[in-house]
């Protein structure tokens, strides 16, 4: 019915820095959880929080845009020390601070390190994005990315960076699918054919071999992290897409383009703007494209995210 989670290709025999007395320095896992609006990720982390948190020394940061809602579901659910617990609010969409500017995501897991560590788990829940929505690996070592059956049983077909390259795709929810008409083991087929072996879950909280499957498989991932085999990898950009609005703004993840009110066009990272005043350029490299801001006055400044 699903590949097994247990083992992931997301793997090489590279191995950590040694410390004098010839063990591998401690440094937590940090394990992002990202998918679509109301796919279950905050049912995921208390999950996880509830199997593992009597053996790991685990913390949570959470992203909302406006408020620290999913934080407040997790504290009240008793699932790890209210202090471990961190909201971030993004003010913008939750994909700009889990991949385009992660810093105030890494503020945030930083201070969680220093104030509780040593830690070995900390899991960062996305804010609810689309299919396109991915972590930087400058801020996770690797990721889940959740669908659920309520959303349809044609989305893993859909495809995406997410689908196709997350170290785990969990399709949650499997409760629901008498409900909504889903044939689970097709909507499993449909991932497993989007994603060339990498390993896909058919998740309920309330089917308890699915759960222990979860948390086996970020146990394996965790052991592999301690002995330096586990590589992060980067599932890939998003889509080119834009937003626009009443007020002129463009938001283009092919180029990382954003118009203040001049004329911009952006190319594989490259802007270019003209307004009455002036204009400007941006410059990128590296993968991931980059990302380049311009307004009527002629200003743009470019650089690349990993």
């Amino acid at each position: 019915m699903r590949n097994s989670p247990s083992s992931s290709p997301h793997s090489s025999p590279n191995s950590t820095e040694s410390t004098d007395n010839g063990t591998a320095p401690r440094t937590p896992l940090r394990l992002g959880v990202a998918g679509p609006v109301g796919t279950g990720k905050s049912s995921i982390l208390a999950t996880l929080c509830r199997e593992l948190a009597g053996e790991l020394s685990m913390a949570v940061v959470t992203n909302d845009i406006y408020t620290d809602e999913d934080a407040r579901f997790l504290r009240s659910a008793g699932v790890l020390p209210t202090e471990r617990i961190r909201a971030v609010e993004t003010g913008a969409c939750p994909h700009t601070a889990i991949r385009d500017d992660v810093s105030v995501n890494l503020d945030a897991v930083e201070d969680m390190e220093e104030a509780y560590g040593p830690l070995d788990l900390i899991l960062i829940e996305s804010g609810g994005d689309n299919l396109t929505a991915t972590f930087s690996p400058a801020l996770v070592d690797a990721q889940i990315f959740c669908l659920d059956v309520a959303g349809g049983g044609d989305v893993a077909r859909k495809g995406g960076p997410g689908i196709s390259g997350a170290d785990l795709l969990v399709i949650n929810k499997t409760d629901l699918a008498p409900y909504v008409e889903v044939d689970v083991e097709r909507m499993v087929e449909d991932a497993r054919g989007a994603r060339s072996g990498l390993p896909v879950l058919a998740l309920s909280r309330k089917d308890a071999p699915s759960v222990t499957e979860l948390a086996a498989w970020v146990r394996s991932l965790l052991a592999r992290h301690r002995e330096g085999s586990h590589t992060p990898v980067d599932p890939g950009p998003m889509a080119p897409h834009s937003h626009a609005g009443e007020d002129g703004h463009v938001h283009d993840e092919g180029g990382h383009v954003h118009d203040e009110g001049g004329h911009v066009h952006g190319e594989d990272g490259h802007g270019h703007e003209e307004g009455e005043s002036g204009h400007g350029h941006g410059e990128t490299g590296g993968r991931g494209g980059g990302l380049a801001h311009g307004a009527a006055h002629g200003h743009t400044h470019g650089h690349a995210h990993p």
